[in-house]
């Protein structure tokens, strides 16, 4: 493989940790360069930090989510400019990175997120994609949010072609990478692809 790759980063975020797909184009070839596990957390509280401050006094429990929200996008700052700097080490160039998203969520605060329980899942969701795109901008990433049930649809209009086909090249794109190659990492990876794509210079 030649030097001087354009890449993209495809994330999908879970609580506490992100499958990640690095895709690249290498001529007319797509190829997976990493496909891996990205951890966002460095303590098991922190995977829920609203639901572990649930039971708190109200100024401990503010104090105990921002710590989490903050240390969240810690690791997330610290885990894009990794990814960024090892695709600089090797002469590639990032095009960008897609996160897939749910669906938003009101500007709740939050003694609101934590007065309904179904919030905090709903908080909690939001907390390590908003983390991402966030390390994305602070790294000079370009990012794309792609909600995830839409992920199918924006792929087929922006690369231009059937989702059928699509889906097919994924699945070779994963034969060669090797497992594990489950619906986390299609994604990404068709994620990564839209990015790629839509950031092409």
């Amino acid at each position: 493989m030649t030097d001087g790759l354009r890449v993209a980063f495809g994330f999908r975020p879970h609580s506490g940790w992100s499958a990640l797909v690095t895709l690249a184009r290498s001529g007319s070839d797509l190829v997976i360069l990493q496909r891996r596990r990205i951890e966002l957390v460095d303590a098991a509280w922190a995977k829920q930090p609203y639901h572990a401050a649930e039971k708190l006094e109200p100024r401990d429990a503010r104090t105990l989510v921002e710590r989490g929200v903050g240390a969240a996008h810690e690791a997330a700052r610290a885990a894009m400019k990794a990814l960024v700097e090892a695709e600089e080490n090797k002469r590639n160039r990032v095009a960008g990175c897609a996160v897939l998203v749910g669906n938003p969520m009101p500007g709740w605060s939050v003694d609101e997120i934590l007065a309904v329980h179904l919030r905090m899942h709903q908080a909690e969701g939001v907390l390590f994609r908003a983390a991402l795109l966030a390390a994305a901008g602070n790294c000079g990433v370009r990012a794309i949010a792609i909600p995830e049930k839409e992920l199918e649809a924006i792929a087929a209009r922006e690369l231009k072609r059937p989702i059928d086909r699509l889906r097919d090249t994924v699945t070779r794109l994963g034969k060669s990478a090797g497992p594990p190659w489950g619906k986390d990492q299609k994604d990404a990876a068709l994620a990564a692809w839209v990015a790629l794509e839509t950031h092409a210079a």
